[in-house]
This record gives structure tokens, C-alpha cells and sequence, in this order.
């Protein structure tokens, strides 16, 4: 090993209020984007898993290149996996017929999967240190499955065992504070804590879509995904302005950081 490594920037944001509020717009604009474009637009899954998976394809590629992190091309990658993920799981169950509570389950076991081989290459899960296009590979990949688990996880609950869309998302949203309330106040893992909220943000921002785009007859407020989604796009775009004119750029990480200094390769 190398007796010193160059510094590195940072390749994915500082975990803040506003990375949370982008987080919950996207997820809920993925939600109500695949939507859109498979029925309203009628393109079918199929098609429309076909370009949107292109298009983020391109939008990884240029995030990647980017080699810190720049707010822009972050959350385009981010809105775009959502819709992706979100595509997955529809064609498992939608035209693949898998179960959701099977589609659930195998998704949870790609996610482990995921971070167990992120763990045995890396030796940590921390997002503090993407700063390789290994660790950012293996992040992007257990993002994609968060938001295929998440799907699922969220349609189970809201569809299948008939909870509702408010009450899904009442429930998540209880079982995050307790999450954070277990972080800040018994010193749960800040990794695991993560992880966990990551993946549950997920299905709460499905349901907060579903409630508010769904007809009233299937217990929606019937705003319809165009509005839905327009309306959290707006609430995205406005916050990563902020975040551009705020400078919340790449954070750099020193060459002392036992973590980089673990793993010199590029």
C-alpha cells in the first residue's frame, strides 16, 4: 500500500434535513412517474422499463464521471433509479406474476446480498466514503434494490393486506421516528440506522403518491400523477438549487481517513 493517498471528494451528499425532504419527493415522484408513463401514457411496463432503464443507464454515466458529488446529476440519477425500481417490482408481480410477498422477500435477499459482498470488499457500508468507483457501484446498486424492496414492501402492506394508503404511510412514518429515536437517544448503529430509514422512506413516499394521485373510490385524493408528480418535482427542483447555490458540493476526505487509506484503488 501506498504511504500516502491523494485526497478525494465525497461522491454522494452529507446526510442533512434537505437530503431526507429530496429523498421522500423522489420516491413519491417514482412512484407516480411509473405510473404515469406505463398507464396514463399507455407505453405498457415493458417499454416503459425499457427507455427509463436507458435513460438512468446515461444519467449513472454521467454521475459517475462526475468523481464527487455534484447536486444535479445525484438526483437525477436518484429520481430515475426510483422509477426504475419501481418498474421492477411492477413487472415482477404485474407481469410476472410473482407474489408481493415473495417479490418482497427476494428483494430483501438481493439487498442483503448486496451489502454483504459492499462489506466483504470494502470492509464498511458507510456512505461518508464513496470516494471509489467501486464503493459508489456498490451504493448505487443497494439504492436500486431499496426502492425495489421498498415498492414491494409498501404495496404489501397498502394492497395486499388492505391498510390503506394514509395508514401505510401513518405506519412508516411511526416506524422511521422510532428508528431515529433508537440513533439519537440509544446509540443505535448511525450505518444501520441509515440504511433502515433509507430503505423505509421508500415505501412512505409510495403511499404519500398513491393517496395523493389514486382516484377517491381506491382511497386516493384524485390530484392524478401529473399533478402529483409535478408537484414534487417542483419541491426537488427548488431544494437542489438551493443545495447548488448553497455550495453543498463533495465533501473532501482527507488521505488520514482510515477508511479511504483502506482500500487505495480507483
Amino acid at each position: 500500500m501506498p504511504a500516502s493517498l491523494p485526497a478525494a471528494y465525497n461522491r454522494v451528499p452529507r446526510v442533512t434535513v434537505d437530503f431526507w425532504v429530496i429523498k421522500l419527493m423522489a420516491v413519491t415522484v417514482g412512484e407516480t412517474a411509473a405510473d404515469y408513463l406505463a398507464l396514463n401514457l399507455g407505453l405498457g411496463l415493458p417499454l416503459t422499463s425499457a427507455i427509463m432503464t436507458g435513460v438512468l443507464v446515461l444519467a449513472l454515466v454521467i454521475q459517475f464521471a462526475q468523481k464527487r458529488y455534484v447536486p444535479v446529476w445525484y438526483w437525477i440519477a436518484v429520481v430515475l433509479i426510483s422509477v426504475v425500481g419501481t418498474l421492477l417490482t411492477d413487472n415482477l408481480v404485474d407481469n410476472l406474476h410473482v407474489p408481493l410477498e415473495v417479490t418482497t422477500i427476494a428483494c430483501t435477499i438481493l439487498l442483503a446480498a448486496t451489502f454483504a459482498a459492499w462489506f466483504w470488499s470494502e470492509r464498511t457500508l458507510s456512505i461518508h466514503t464513496i470516494v471509489t468507483t467501486k464503493r459508489e457501484a456498490f451504493y448505487w446498486l443497494a439504492i436500486l434494490f431499496t426502492f425495489a424492496l421498498g415498492t414491494a414492501a409498501g404495496d404489501l402492506v397498502a394492497e395486499k393486506l388492505d391498510v390503506g394508503y394514509l395508514m401505510t404511510a401513518v405506519l412508516f412514518a411511526i416506524v422511521i421516528a422510532a428508528i431515529a429515536v433508537a440513533h439519537y437517544a440509544f446509540k443505535l448503529n448511525a450505518v444501520l440506522a441509515f440504511w433502515l430509514a433509507y430503505i423505509l422512506t421508500r415505501p412512505l413516499g409510495a403511499s404519500l403518491g398513491d393517496l395523493l394521485s389514486q382516484p377517491l373510490e381506491y382511497g386516493g385524493l384524485g390530484l392524478g400523477t401529473i399533478v402529483t408528480s409535478l408537484i414534487f418535482l417542483g419541491i426537488i427542483a427548488a431544494t437542489v438549487a438551493y443545495m447548488s447555490i448553497a455550495n453543498r458540493g463533495g465533501e473532501l476526505i482527507e488521505p488520514a481517513d482510515p477508511l479511504l487509506q483502506a482500500d487505495p484503488r480507483a
